[in-house]
């Protein structure tokens, strides 16, 4: 066990002890309160890729670098988000838009602190006319730690701002619905989506973007998503991803004609 991931682990336990941890309002991956004995390798590993780069700033590094800058007249659109972003066009014989060349800068698992941190360099520095940010699932979660609707709301509005002051178009996603996490078991978040997506329309129709709803297109009753369209509830089927892609080709085409 490295020096480095038994400093982490006092500190969470610390952190337990104080109450910090409790008094959060949502979820906590439970890897990062598990006794260090408990972990498997894997795991060790996991956080050990977090700590050396949490934002994983090195996923799509030597992609960015390999891309030619926009050619002129080209409206450059990047898709930036997580898991449901990254899925898209890796399922079945679906592929991510064929023939309009959208970007994908999705990265499984992230939260919007991550994408936060990363927004400059696989959104900004390559120089798109728009981009589609969809967000937040992860956080709920608790993917990286508690996190409050107050939170998500900040990380976000900071990525479409520091897409506004470099002359970026935005859509902006609603979460998509979910009413169970396979990995957090006894978690109820389908409450916590509704009412942070009822926040980012708010936002939207106040900052004039085009906003992606996605909620209501595949709800079910429950506020979750159908087998047909999730197998696990959480990351779309190509059926799932057949329902969404005219509605962001839409949005895409709404937000490029402002």
């Amino acid at each position: 066990m490295s020096k480095l991931f038994r400093r982490v682990s006092i500190l969470l336990a610390a952190a337990t002890q104080l109450g910090t941890v409790h008094a959060q309002p949502a979820a906590t991956d439970p890897l990062f309160t598990a006794a260090p004995e408990s972990l498997q390798p894997q795991q060790v590993r996991a956080l050990q890729q977090r700590l050396s780069d949490w934002p994983q700033l090195a996923y799509y590094r030597e992609q960015n670098a390999a891309l030619p800058p926009p050619r002129e007249g080209e409206a450059r659109v990047v898709f930036y988000g997580d898991s449901i972003t990254e899925g898209w066009g890796r399922t079945g014989s679906e592929t991510f838009f064929a023939g309009k060349g959208y970007l994908n800068r999705g990265i499984s698992g992230q939260t919007t602190a991550q994408m936060l941190l990363r927004f400059r360099q696989d959104v900004i520095a390559l120089r798109p006319a728009l981009v589609v940010i969809l967000a937040g699932t992860n956080d709920i979660a608790g993917n990286t730690g508690p996190a409050s609707q107050a939170m998500i709301e900040d990380n976000l509005h900071s990525m479409v701002e520091l897409a506004q002051a470099h002359g970026i178009k935005v859509v902006l996603s609603s979460v998509l619905p979910v009413s169970a996490y396979p990995w957090r078991p006894g978690l109820q978040p389908a409450a916590s989506v509704r009412a942070l997506n009822n926040a980012l329309k708010r936002y939207a129709d106040q900052q004039r973007l085009v906003y992606l709803d996605y909620h209501a297109a595949l709800g079910n009753a429950d506020g979750g998503l159908d087998k047909a369209l999730a197998d696990d509830g959480v990351h779309p089927t190509p059926a799932g991803y057949a329902k969404m892609a005219p509605l962001a080709e839409a949005a895409v085409a709404a937000a490029l004609g402002r």
